[in-house]
């Protein structure tokens, strides 16, 4: 892309040069072709005169020169970028999920369509090329715009803080299970900074913009000015309180552009700054900036809304399970025929224990390749943001703390939908006839759903009220593909992390026998690190349950 912007700016600053004279070659022209009275004609036989139409011409046939090269440089651009393109289209169409699951890769993405084709569109329209144009015209309607550009970088930040992930590895695309290679540039890096520092997000700015610089100060081309990073990098490492570094930060910043009136002015205040806190804590001698690199450790990142923000980051990296060799002995596997159901007779669901208490199972081969393969067919079409219930207006609404796409099938749409809501009642006992719909979720970069609760809590009792359902009992997860890096289901109360594995699914109640909530079950799906997480669940209400799971005696009742 680089060499491309290079291009760009030099068949415009051609085409405007070839503007100028264009239009001065119309007016020539227009003066020579309007030579029709004598007097004029007269003019133009003066030699003296004529000569200036010798040095108009010379420098026309300069700007024909200028146009062509122009023209030239502006087609070997337009050929450089296509085959670029043409190897990276080549590889990412090979095995478009695998290729997206790299989170860079997704990333990149959203920018090329947002950002960089545009540019391309710029170039072209300089000369119109209708077919390009109108071919452009149809497929814009389908690009990612600025938003989703946004989502994708928030998204990466997202990846980082809960893999812990420096940013260094993240540029250099050294994320486990990964398949393809993708790297970030120096530009890359900026824009991340960038986007973090306009969200007032200066620990993330500061993380991405010292990558820039480390990038460029190793040699990396970029077309990001060495002042713009370092403009950037030095307020925000002011913003984390680190006050000899930015001092440091915006001494080289100066050093660069001396006429910087920003760096200046803060280069002041900073070290009045530094000065009063060293008076006030009776030291005279200006502490010396931090020579380590700047790092995930460095400063301490802000606190959040989420309180076990630390506890559910720690289960998505698989750090914090609380399966003790004790609670594990507890653990068993099974064959489930539903008690004697006739489906399950010939051919019982295998149940393997994932957690004791409260219950989790897991069953294998709870679906088949060709039925996860029907149902993603079925649910891609009407794949929208997954919305969440508001609590106080009960209105579904998206939400940041869950970013996925999802889709509703009912046993109508196909006949594998009706036989997976069959076989969920047989395995778990329960009715569907009052479930809801089966849902279809596909996580892609950075896909997550922070801990959320499956029922409605005694401070939201209208939230199905609309269904005339009751509340959610159960629910019914498939986990409908692997993932190769992050994606767990993780349950941060009492420290559980469950892995997807193709084609199993896992079960557990979200309601006591009397009703109660419980609020154990309070979970979340990690965001996806590499891969393409799709999974689909059921949600399974009380009503139709009062002889298939009977009310307990007390609050508490579990058995």
């Amino acid at each position: 892309m680089r060499s491309l912007q290079k291009h760009l700016r030099g068949v415009g600053l051609l085409l405007r040069l070839c503007s100028t004279m264009a239009t001065f070659l119309v007016l020539t022209l227009l003066t020579l072709s309007s030579v029709s009275s004598p007097v004029q004609a007269e003019i133009f036989t003066s030699i003296g005169q004529m000569t200036d139409l010798i040095f108009a011409e010379r420098e026309l046939v300069q700007s024909l020169k200028e146009y062509i090269e122009a023209e030239e440089l502006k087609l070997e651009a337009v050929k450089s970028w296509a085959n670029k393109l043409d190897m990276l289209t080549h590889a990412s169409t090979s095995d478009p999920e695998g290729f997206l699951a790299h989170p860079v890769n997704a990333y990149k993405l959203m920018k090329r369509l947002n950002t960089e084709w545009s540019d391309l569109e710029s170039l072209v329209l300089q000369d119109p090329s209708d077919g390009f144009i109108s071919n452009m015209s149809v497929h814009r309607q389908y690009f990612p715009d600025e938003e989703d550009e946004k989502g994708a970088a928030k998204a990466l930040l997202r990846l980082q803080d809960t893999y812990k992930l420096d940013s260094e590895s993240f540029s250099k695309g050294k994320l486990p299970g990964v398949r393809y290679n993708a790297e970030l540039t120096v530009d890359d890096c900026f824009d991340m900074g960038k986007l973090a520092y306009n969200e007032n997000d200066h620990y993330h700015s500061v993380l991405w913009m010292q990558q820039a610089l480390r990038q460029m100060d190793s040699g990396e081309d970029a077309k990001t000015a060495k002042a713009d990073i370092l403009d950037y990098l030095s307020y925000s490492v002011y913003q984390m309180g680190d006050l000899p570094r930015a001092i440091e930060l915006t001494r080289r910043l100066v050093a660069i552009d001396p006429s910087h009136q920003r760096a200046g002015a803060n280069l002041r205040y900073f070290e009045r700054l530094l000065s009063k806190e060293l008076r006030d804590r009776g030291r005279s001698q200006q502490e010396p900036a931090d020579e380590r690199p700047i790092q995930l450790d460095t400063y301490e990142r802000p606190k959040d809304y989420l309180p076990e923000r630390e506890v559910y980051e720690a289960l998505c990296r698989g750090e914090g399970v609380k399966m003790t060799p004790k609670r594990r002995s507890r653990l068993f596997c099974r064959y489930q025929d539903g008690n004697r159901n006739p489906r399950l007779l010939l051919k019982p669901m295998k149940e393997e224990d994932e957690w004791d208490s409260p219950h989790i199972v897991r069953f294998l081969d709870a679906l088949s390749d060709e039925e996860i393969e029907k149902i993603k067919e079925l649910a891609k079409p009407n794949l929208a943001r997954a919305t969440v219930r508001d609590p106080n207006t009960g209105v579904l609404t998206v939400a940041h703390y869950r970013v996925s796409k999802s889709a509703w099938l009912e046993g109508e749409d196909d006949p594998v939908i009706a036989r997976v809501n069959q076989r969920i009642e047989d395995v778990t006992g329960l009715s569907v006839n009052t479930a809801e719909l089966l849902q279809v979720a596909n996580y892609g970069v950075g896909g997550q759903y922070e801990p959320h609760y499956d029922f409605s809590r005694k401070d939201e009792p209208d939230a199905f009220k609309s269904l005339g359902t009751g509340n959610r009992v159960a629910t019914f997860l498939n986990y409908m593909s692997d993932v190769e890096a992050g994606g767990a289901t993780v349950f941060p109360d009492f420290g559980a992390a469950i892995w997807p594995r193709k084609g199993t699914a896992v079960f557990w109640y979200n309601l006591f026998r009397s009703g109660e909530g419980d609020y154990r079950t309070r979970h979340a799906a990690c965001p996806v690190l590499v891969g393409s997480k799709w999974v689909s669940n059921k949600w399974i209400h009380e009503r139709g349950q009062e002889f298939r799971r009977p009310c307990g005696l007390t609050e508490g009742d579990r058995s």
